[in-house]
């Protein structure tokens, strides 16, 4: 292993900001901590660096680790001052500087915190690129820290969730969006339907069934481990995408979870648009790539696919 985290926890006065955090991270790869703001990614990040004490736990690798954040304070961001004063850069360039100027210093671990939140689309995908070439030819191990789970997906080898200063999942960028383990990694992927719901069926029926707190819908669901999915006439949390979601206008079985609704919001979004659905109160977003026919207002069928399905843990 390149870098090896083992049982590390951090405290700021009584506050546990990572709580018996370990990873191990082999040499080239790249991995995103994914997090919301205060979720103790810079804080991983500082420690990582050395420049915060530890409270428990230890830090191994061999060679030099460097730092890249968008802190006005990070010390990557100083060799821009070396600059003329009436130099006028742009986000992009000042990055692509701060870079050049820090796998100059050729790092054996590289920590990167949220480098890219303020480029274009465009900029942000080269320059991740560009980088992302860099380190695996230089065999560099990189952790990247971000709030976004699309600039994670783009670089990132693996990707880990941070919830409560614990990785509350570990995985491939396609593992995470598409098997969320617990409703907090679910809302970190970015769009989900997150359904309050009650089971109905028992153990030894073949299709499980739930009955959704609002709207009183009944929702079947596809073959799923049975451990996963809750106690007889308990709450659980359902999720599915809006991709999964589908407006239908034609027959359908029971089974295949067609409900009835009213078109609330339409977003157009270029390849897609966003449709927010109102069924009886539960409220449903659905991705289309066009939607023909259909005002706000307007009422139509919305098919949930059973097979999309998923029970999460709270």
């Amino acid at each position: 292993m390149s870098l090896k985290i083992n049982e590390l926890s951090q405290k700021y006065a009584n506050k546990l900001i990572l709580d018996n955090f370990s990873l191990e991270l082999a040499a080239g790869e790249i991995f995103g901590v994914l997090g919301q703001a205060s979720a103790g990614k810079s804080t991983l990040l500082r420690v990582v660096g050395g420049l915060e004490k530890i409270s428990s736990g230890s830090i191994e690798f061999s060679g030099k680790v460097s730092m890249l954040s968008l802190s006005a304070n990070s010390k990557s961001w100083h060799y821009l001052f070396e600059r003329k004063k009436d130099d006028v850069l742009s986000d992009t360039e000042k990055l692509k500087i701060a870079l050049e100027k820090t796998l100059a210093e050729n790092p054996t671990v590289l920590l990167l915190d949220s480098p890219f939140s303020n480029l274009d689309e465009a900029s942000c995908d080269e320059t991740m690129q560009q980088l992302k070439k860099i380190v695996k030819e230089k065999g560099i191990t990189v952790i990247f820290a971000t709030n976004n789970h699309e600039e994670a997906f783009a670089i990132c080898d693996r990707v880990g969730v941070l919830i409560d200063g614990k990785l509350a999942q570990i995985g491939t960028s396609r593992e995470l969006y598409e098997q969320p383990n617990c409703v907090a990694v679910a809302k970190s992927m970015g769009r989900n339907n997150l359904i309050e719901a009650m089971r109905l069926s028992f153990n030894n029926q073949p299709i499980p069934e739930f009955q959704t707190t609002i709207g009183k819908h009944r929702i079947h669901i596809g073959k799923t481990d049975r451990q996963n999915l809750g106690t007889f006439l308990k709450s659980v949390t359902l999720t599915i995408r809006p991709e999964h979601i589908s407006i239908s206008f034609g027959a359908s079985f029971p089974e295949d979870n067609l409900l009835k609704a009213k078109v609330l919001e339409v977003k157009y979004q270029g390849a897609t648009t966003l449709v927010k659905l109102d069924a009886d109160g539960l409220i449903l977003e659905s991705l289309v790539l066009r939607l023909v026919g259909l005002n706000i207002g307007d009422e139509c069928m919305v098919a949930i696919s059973p097979d999309r399905i998923l029970v999460l843990k709270t």
